[in-house]
């Protein structure tokens, strides 16, 4: 539909009326004599070289000329349809340990064998893909973590930066807590309420300047909540020169310390011993983390004043030239 951004710019068309309503009260007055212009008498004084009354086709267009100004100055706008616009709900940073560790191969995916990683990223492109209003950003860590990716509503970019994640890019050692340490520095100038960290490792602290409980105590002064995720299968048959036996390939995680960083910062600790139990584990936050889409609401404009501006300068534009022309017309046949 058609609105107008100014409307109270209207009154100036009544500019015009004004305008000869006092030229009306000054039409008594004797004005000097005119003559066309090039006649030998024009030159005298008193006399003008012609005369100033404009024919009614010129005062109509000037007047058409004026009214489509004031129609542009109003600015008039073609607005479409209501459009609900995402509110993000959360600032949500996903923390992935790329140690070597994530290496085993322990989880299956399909019909096939496939090692920690690659479970844990064809999770979380669907978890991404469901995140729509969310600002995510991607923390990758080992011996030292590094955001991959910003905070941003850039899903595409997250999870394609996501696959090209390498083991061992962040080092051979696991420093889950300087992990949280950046992840806590990102979130803290967010909104309250909406820092989020998602984390998931295989192993224990082993490397790091800040130890995994002093970070936990700063992210909880921070507000930011902490979601743990501990990764690996709880046994699986390993073949050998000797023949096969049965190994817990998750002998090295620290289930307690990743409880004590979920319950110090108001998270959850979760365990993830299969792909499947990693799929429940991330639509469990889908849950707990809902995504809020109420409130915002965008209506498409487009600005349209630059017709009946257009429009009114070609009018005065041949009103100008036509007025050359009529007056080239007397000295021609006077010359």
């Amino acid at each position: 539909m058609l609105e107008l951004a100014y409307p109270w710019m209207l009154p100036l068309a009544i500019l015009p009326l004004l305008w000869w309503r006092r030229q009306r009260k000054e039409a008594g007055q004797v004005a000097a004599p005119t003559l066309p212009v090039g006649h030998w008498l024009s030159d005298l004084p008193g006399v003008s070289r012609s005369g100033n009354a404009r024919s009614i086709w010129q005062k109509l267009l000037l007047l058409l000329a004026w009214l489509l100004l004031v129609v542009a100055l109003a600015r008039p706008q073609y607005v479409g349809e209501s459009v609900q616009l995402p509110v993000t709900g959360r600032d949500l940073l996903l923390a992935v340990d790329i140690s070597p560790s994530m290496e085993e191969e322990d989880m299956i995916l399909g019909q096939r064998r496939v090692n920690r990683l690659t479970a844990v990223k064809d999770v979380l492109n669907d978890f991404i893909a469901q995140r729509e209003g969310d600002r995510l950003g991607l923390l990758l860590f080992g011996t030292q973590p590094y955001i991959q990716a910003p905070l941003s509503f850039d899903h595409e970019t997250i999870r394609t930066l996501l696959q090209e994640a390498q083991l061992g890019m962040a080092g051979r050692a696991t420093a889950i807590g300087d992990a949280i340490g950046l992840a806590v520095k990102r979130l803290r100038d967010r909104p309250q309420e909406q820092r989020v960290l998602v984390l998931l490792t295989d192993g224990a602290n082993t490397a790091g300047e800040v130890t995994p409980e002093k970070a936990a105590e700063i992210a909880a002064a921070a507000g930011v909540r902490i979601y743990t995720i501990g990764m690996g299968a709880e046994s699986m048959v390993q073949r050998g020169f000797l023949g096969s036996r049965k190994v817990n390939p998750s002998r090295d995680l620290d289930e307690e310390l990743l409880q004590s960083i979920a319950d110090e910062t108001g998270g959850r600790y979760f365990r993830a011993r299969s792909t499947p139990e990693l799929e429940m584990i991330y639509e469990t936050i889908n849950q707990l983390e809902p995504i809020e889409l109420e409130g915002k609401q965008y209506r498409p404009t487009t600005d349209l004043f630059y017709w009946p501006a257009g429009i009114a300068v070609l009018l005065m534009l041949v009103g100008m030239l036509l007025s050359h022309i009529k007056r080239r017309m007397p000295e021609a046949s006077y010359g």
